[in-house]
């Protein structure tokens, strides 16, 4: 398996080099801003995407903005690459190095510089975990509301480069939405800002570009976010199938009827079992499939909501209703779904895919995705965001049988392809990387992905930052 996705050839020129490459850089580093040491460099050689590791020459731990121009205007003015990296949870190979790149790490960015209570407005630096924005505007009566399910360790430099979502981004949507505006250094270490305080900013919408690059336009050091009013209150419900299918059903239902819920989440039998018997949260067993509908707002308008939602299941054959009864049930609750990856990563190996459908396609992309699966000889467990069509089939295997590996990257790519045949796409929050970039050519034209190289191109002529990601590696313009 890790075989099978390759990198491209190390530019000799600069490994040779790597001696002068690390002296220069502690000119530009205090000592513990940089990591040279082979072993010390091992916790960077991958990220939560597993399978493929590569140790990089360098890791750049700068503290502030200025450190990090002073980085890239060196790995610029001598042709080494770049590959920028949040908290290293990337599911899709996002900020694995290559032996000839300098890693360049913003965890000690972790200041958050402004809480802006009237104009709903916090400004982070990218090291910043995305939960600890919340808990830090909480007491005044705000949250961020994209909430990855590694929201605790995941950082905010991080979410802009995959666009990341999770559970709430049905209603108030994903990292592109609540982002105002960034400071960010490009590759020839200038710095300069995009965005800020207003709603909208004349020109092109490079803030828009710049969110979901996956680092390859320039490094986000500062990012000013949109903050929420916490809502009156917040109600999640289990409702409880049959099959998978009636469940993808209801879904595009409830939609349908022009009904947003705050959340709507998917189980299926095994990924129920797996969460239940982890986090304990009061999951029904003896159904099929499972699906958490979170509500907000009044009393009233909480109630008027679910008795919709309730008639809508009830066309699908619903078979368990269970409302919370408490927030400390309600934290259970979305204790078990936000612990779903963890909890699989207890009883198997797995990789995480992230095609996104149209909601009519759910049920009909939910049953094949079950029979690619079982030609495959493996096993799945399905656990998604239902409400967006954004689908994370966890797909199980035995890491230590190298042909049981190559199935389960095989199975993957098919789950994907049907994915975009369906009318979607690869990738909802996890990103390219790595993973899905060899399947690019089957979302896009050579027209399309040209067009998207060239302005890739635009900012990073010699294709420095990040260079293995994203693209395939034919086709791509002379750097």
């Amino acid at each position: 398996m890790s075989d099978a996705i390759k990198f491209l050839e190390p530019r000799q020129a600069v490994v040779s080099r790597r001696p002068a490459i690390v002296e220069d850089l502690a000119e530009l580093l205090p000592p513990e801003c940089l990591v040279h040491e082979p072993r010390e460099l091992v916790p960077f050689e991958t990220d939560a995407f597993v399978a493929y590791r590569r140790l990089p020459l360098a890791v750049a731990l700068p503290k502030t903005t200025e450190q990090v121009a002073a980085v890239m205007k060196y790995c610029h003015r001598y042709g080494v690459p770049v590959v920028p990296r949040g908290a290293g949870t990337s599911l899709s190979g996002g900020a694995i190095p290559q032996e000839d790149a300098v890693v360049l790490g913003l965890s000690k960015m972790s200041q958050i510089i402004e809480v802006d209570p009237a104009n709903r407005t916090a400004t982070v630096q990218a090291g910043v975990t995305n939960l600890s924005i919340s808990d830090a505007v909480s007491p005044e009566g705000f949250f961020y509301a994209p909430d990855p399910s590694s929201q605790l360790a995941c950082t905010i430099g991080g979410n802009i480069g995959m666009n990341s979502g999770g559970a709430h981004c049905l209603k108030y949507g994903v990292t592109t939405n609540n982002l105002l505006g960034v400071k960010m250094v490009l590759v020839d270490g200038t710095v300069i800002e995009l965005g800020g305080k207003h709603l909208d900013a004349a020109g092109y919408d490079l803030l828009g570009l710049v969110c979901g690059s996956e680092g390859q336009l320039g490094i986000v050091t500062e990012a000013t976010v949109r903050l929420i009013a916490k809502p009156e209150g917040a109600r999640p419900v289990l409702f409880g199938f049959d099959t998978s299918e009636q469940a993808g059903a209801c879904v595009a239902d409830i939609i349908g009827s022009g009904i947003i819920p705050v959340a709507i989440e998917f189980m299926d039998k095994p990924a129920i079992e797996i969460c239940e018997a982890f986090a304990q949260a009061g999951y029904p067993l003896d159904v099929g499939a499972l699906l958490i509908v979170e509500v907000e707002g009044s009393e009233a308008e909480m109630e008027a909501m679910l008795k919709s939602i309730v008639e809508i299941a009830s066309r699908h054959g619903v078979r368990t209703v269970r409302e919370s009864q408490s927030a400390m049930e309600a934290a259970l609750i979305w204790k078990g779904r936000k612990s779903a990856f963890g909890a699989t990563g207890r009883i198997s190996d797995y990789i995480c895919m992230d095609g996104t459908v149209p909601l009519g396609k759910l049920p009909y992309v939910l049953e094949k995705t079950s029979e690619i699966v079982e030609r495959f000889g493996l096993r799945v467990a399905n656990v998604f965001h239902a409400g967006d069509g954004n689908m994370h089939p966890l797909i199980l295997f035995n890491a230590n049988d190298p042909e049981d590996a190559a199935r389960a990257e095989e199975a993957g790519n098919e789950i994907l392809k049907l994915c975009v045949d369906a009318g979607g796409c690869l990738t909802g929050e996890h990103g390219v990387g790595i993973e899905k970039r060899d399947l690019m050519r089957h979302q896009y034209s050579d027209a399309d992905l040209n067009q998207q190289m060239a302005v890739r191109s635009a900012f990073d002529a010699g294709w420095l930052l990040n260079p293995s990601k994203v693209f395939p590696l034919e086709g791509r313009p002379a750097a």
